[in-house]
C-alpha cells in the first residue's frame, strides 16, 4: 500500500521537465537496446543492466551493504563498458554520425532484386566450378576501418565481372568484394577473422572472415567454398549454410527489403510500429529510474553566501564605502536539485539606476536572486542595504610630474614635460576643485642614463576617479645632457 502511495504522489508531482526527462532516458535506451539487440556482446549487456536493477531495487529497500558494493562496481563500470563494447560503440557512433542524411536517396527496390538474381547465380555457378568466393554486402555501417588492403572498383554489378574477380587465375580472387547496392566499390579486400567458430567446427578461412566482418557490422556475407562446393551467409555474427541457390536468392531479398523498405510509410507512424516491445521496457526501465533517481520526495534546505552585484550606477555617482559586498541566503528544494546548482552564479543584483544623494534603504528580495524553478528561497540575511552615495563632477586638472632622487653627476637636466598635460577626472563634489593636486608616479631619475620617453601611471588622491575608470596613458619626455661635452 505504501508503493502505490508512493507512486500516485510521484505522479501527482510530475512536471513538464519531469516528463522530457524520462522521454530522454527512454529514447536513449531504446536506440542501446535495438543496437545491441543482435549483437554478439548483448549477453554482457543484459548482465549489466540486471546488476543495475539489483542496485536499483537494494536503494529502494535501504539495502545498505548490497548498494556499496554496487556503488564500488559502477564507479568503474564506464571504463569496463569501453573495453567491452569498444566495436559496436564504433559502430553506434557511426550510425549516429550519418541520422543527419535523411534526404539521401535509395537506390530503386528493382535494381536491387536484379543485383540480388546477379549474386545468386554467380554464387551457384562459381559452387558447380569448385571456385571459392567471399561476397560482402554492405549496409548502413561504414567497413574501411575493418578492411585490410583491396583495390577500388566502383563498377556496375555484373555475373562476368564477379566470374572475372574470382577467377583462380586472378589475382585478388582470394579477397573479398565490397558490394554498395548495385555497385561493386572493392575487390580483393582481407576481412578481419573472428574468434567465436568453435561451434561450426572446422571452417575455412573465408567463412572465419565473414562471421568476423558479421559481427562488427551490419554487412551480410556470401561464401562460396572451395572445398565442399556449399554456399553460406554469415549475418549478425551467424553462419548459416544454405540448402539450395533458391534459399540465398530468398536471404538476399530479404537483406535489400530491410534496407529499402516496400512500401514508404510516414516515418513517425512506421517507428510506432516497430519494435514495440523493446520500447516499453524502454520507458518502463526510464521511469523506474527517474523514481528512484530523480523523483524530488525529500525537501532539503541549504545556507549560501552570495555577493551583491551592484548594476546601473550612473558614471556620474560613486558608492561609498563601506558596503554591503555579501548576504547570505537559504534556498530549499529537493536534494536532486542542488546536484545542478551553480553556486557561482549565485549571486544578490541591486539596480541602482536611480541613486540619491540621500540616504537609500533597499529592502532585500527574492526577486533580485536567480535561482533554478525547483527552488525557493525562504530567507535572505540581511533584509535590508543602506546605499550612501556622492555625486561627482567632471573637471580638467593639471598633471605634475613627479620624481625623485638625482641624475647621476655626469648628466644634466636639459628638459623635462609630460604629455597630455591635463587629464578630465571625476571628483567628489564636497572637494575643494582647487586644492585637488594630480601627480603621476615618482619618476626615478637615478636610472636615467640618456634621453628617455617613459609611459607611466597617475596617482589619484581620495575621492577622485577616472572617467568610466579607464585610466589614461601619461608619457614623460625627459632630454639630458652630458657635463663633459
Amino acid at each position: 500500500m505504501d508503493l502505490v502511495n508512493a507512486a500516485l504522489s510521484a505522479i501527482k508531482s510530475l512536471r513538464i521537465q519531469d516528463v522530457l526527462d524520462i522521454a530522454i532516458i527512454a529514447i536513449m535506451l531504446f536506440a542501446f537496446f535495438i543496437w545491441f539487440k543482435n549483437r554478439a556482446s548483448r549477453f554482457v549487456l543484459i548482465g549489466i543492466i540486471l546488476l543495475g536493477g539489483v542496485y536499483i531495487a537494494a536503494r529502494f529497500m535501504q539495502l545498505y551493504l548490497t548498494t556499496i558494493v554496487l556503488q564500488s562496481f559502477f564507479a568503474i563500470v564506464l571504463f569496463v563498458l569501453v573495453v567491452i563494447f569498444q566495436e559496436d560503440l564504433r559502430n553506434l557512433f557511426e550510425r549516429l554520425a550519418l541520422l543527419g542524411n535523411l534526404r539521401k536517396k535509395s537506390r530503386p527496390l528493382s535494381d536491387l532484386e536484379k543485383a540480388s538474381e546477379i549474386i545468386t547465380h554467380t554464387a551457384a555457378d562459381l559452387s558447380k566450378k569448385g571456385v571459392g568466393a567471399l561476397i560482402v554486402l554492405q549496409g548502413e555501417d561504414h567497413l574501411e576501418r575493418h578492411l585490410n588492403g583491396g583495390t577500388k572498383l566502383d563498377g556496375l554489378l555484373s555475373e562476368p565481372l564477379l566470374q572475372s574477380i574470382f577467377d583462380p587465375h586472378s589475382e585478388g580472387h582470394d579477397g573479398a568484394v565490397i558490394i554498395k547496392d548495385n555497385q561493386v566499390k572493392m575487390f580483393s579486400c582481407h576481412l578481419p577473422l573472428s574468434v567465436n567458430t568453435s561451434r561450426y567446427g572446422n571452417i575455412g578461412l573465408r567463412h572465419t572472415a565473414a562471421v568476423g566482418l558479421a559481427e562488427r557490422s551490419d554487412t551480410l556475407c556470401v561464401v562460396v567454398s572451395e572445398e565442399s562446393r556449399s554456399i553460406s551467409i554469415a549475418y549478425q555474427g551467424i553462419l548459416i549454410k544454405m540448402n539450395n541457390a533458391s534459399e540465398l536468392h530468398s536471404e538476399l531479398d530479404k537483406f535489400y527489403v530491410r534496407n529499402v523498405p516496400l512500401k514508404k510509410r510516414h516515418p513517425v507512424i512506421a517507428w510506432l510500429k516497430e519494435n514495440s516491445k523493446e520500447k516499453i521496457i524502454a520507458l518502463a526501465l526510464a521511469c523506474i529510474l527517474w523514481f528512484a533517481f530523480g523523483y524530488q520526495r525529500e525537501i532539503v534546505r541549504r545556507n549560501f553566501i552570495i555577493p551583491i552585484e551592484y548594476r546601473n550606477v550612473p558614471t556620474d555617482w560613486r558608492i561609498d564605502e563601506p558596503r554591503l559586498t555579501e548576504a547570505k541566503v537559504i534556498l530549499q528544494g529537493p536534494q536532486q536539485a542542488f546536484y545542478l546548482l551553480d553556486e557561482r552564479a549565485l549571486k544578490l543584483s541591486l539596480d541602482l539606476s536611480s541613486v540619491s544623494a540621500i540616504k537609500q534603504e533597499i529592502i532585500l528580495s527574492k526577486d533580485m536572486i536567480s535561482v533554478p524553478s525547483n527552488l525557493s528561497i525562504t530567507e535572505i540575511k540581511p533584509t535590508k542595504a543602506y546605499i550612501y552615495a556622492t555625486r561627482l563632477i567632471s573637471g580638467s586638472f593639471p598633471v605634475k610630474i613627479a620624481t625623485q632622487n638625482s641624475l647621476p653627476n655626469n648628466l644634466s637636466l636639459q628638459r623635462i614635460s609630460i604629455s597630455p598635460q591635463k587629464i578630465n577626472l571625476l571628483f567628489d563634489s564636497r572637494m575643494n576643485h582647487e586644492k585637488i593636486k594630480i601627480e603621476t608616479e615618482p619618476i626615478d631619475l637615478q636610472n636615467i642614463t640618456s634621453n628617455t620617453t617613459i609611459d607611466t601611471k597617475v596617482v589619484l588622491p581620495e575621492g577622485v576617479y577616472f572617467p568610466e575608470r579607464k585610466p589614461p596613458t601619461i608619457r614623460v619626455i625627459i632630454s639630458v645632457k652630458n657635463k663633459k661635452l
